[in-house]
């Protein structure tokens, strides 16, 4: 039997077809329009899954059931989205109820994370361990935690949302570190938005007329972005590094709170910015981390890249499909 996986998130729609087992018999990605907002990405939905099924040699008849997996918070009870913090129009949607009306199947509704987690668990670098922690880190900060191949939903309504964790903020001034009073969530000062946010700031406030990052602002008319951060600390760029440096110290201090809590075997980090690989991120972040962590704990968890890549929500929804089928 086979599955619809869909992955719906803030800049982009995905759906998948297989059998819910870590392969793909077929794909479809497409760009999410923000200004279309949620019923132009039905409408999106509508035309890609005959396409998706025509491409992959599917018969609907093959077709047991549908998973997605949502950029925002879910309703477990009631099958609902609760809110999208990209997309607006999304609030109370029965979302599972419109796919499974579409499809005429069943269908199931998770948080992107979440499934993500589920299949990084499942298929990927978290195989045959637990708990697992996964952190997707891109323009946004979410997070899942699996226990025994299950995903842990508190109440109901999600749980494990580390980008929501609260701090408070340091800022950079004439390329130091100091004080800021205000309280910001991990989300704002470690994400891909945050990075880039933060670079803005440093940029417009202080100038750093030595620094890669200033003549990249003057230069080109475009944004910075976390990827310009990332290129430019390769380089050897002070600013760059620091900024990068003190996003990194606050993404070690919230695992330290999470292995403090939770003590997972591996968390696993996903999402673009992971991309920044080992020299930039993950040497860094685990120096940190064994420096804070909670003492009885140390070196108990691992912290390592995600394996599945771009379509991780998508399998992960395909193994959630699967599951409630099967129930």
């Amino acid at each position: 039997m086979k599955y619809i996986g869909i992955e719906i998130g803030g800049t982009k729609l995905q759906l998948g077809v297989g059998a819910g087992d870590g392969v793909l018999a077929g794909l479809w990605r497409g760009p999410v329009d923000v200004a279309a907002g949620p019923e132009g990405i039905r409408r999106q939905i509508v035309a890609a899954v005959p396409e998706l099924l025509q491409r992959a040699g599917i018969d609907r008849g093959e077709l047991k059931g549908a998973g997605i997996g949502f950029g925002g918070p879910v309703d477990d009870a009631t099958c609902t989205v609760i809110k999208s913090h990209q997309v607006e129009g999304w609030d109370d949607f029965p979302l599972a109820d419109w796919v499974s009306d579409l499809i005429g199947l069943p269908a199931v509704l998770g948080n992107d994370a979440d499934v993500a987690g589920l299949a990084e668990a499942l298929f990927g670098a978290g195989k045959g361990l637990s708990p697992i922690f996964y952190i997707t880190i891109g323009s946004g900060i979410g997070g899942g935690l699996i226990i025994n191949g299950e995903i842990y939903r508190g109440v109901g309504r999600g749980a494990a949302e580390i980008g929501h964790l609260q701090f408070t903020t340091y800022w950079l001034k004439d390329s130091q570190t100091i004080y800021n009073s205000p309280t910001d969530t991990l989300e704002q000062l470690a994400s891909g938005w945050g990075i880039a946010e933060t670079a803005k700031r440093c940029i417009r406030d202080e100038r750093p007329i030595r620094s890669l990052l200033y003549s990249r602002a003057e230069d080109d008319k475009r944004p910075l972005t976390a990827n310009d951060v990332a290129a430019a600390a390769r380089q050897g760029d002070a600013v760059a590094e620091s900024i990068l440096n003190t996003s990194i110290g606050y993404l070690a201090d919230a695992i330290c709170h999470v292995i403090a809590l939770l003590c997972p075997r591996r968390i696993v980090l996903g999402g673009g910015v992971s991309l920044m690989g080992e020299k930039l991120l993950f040497d860094p972040l685990r120096r940190l981390v064994a420096e804070r962590v909670f003492g009885s704990f140390a070196g108990l968890t691992d912290i390592v890249p995600a394996a599945l890549g771009e379509e991780v929500v998508v399998h992960g929804a395909l193994a959630l499909a699967r599951r409630h089928s099967q129930k």
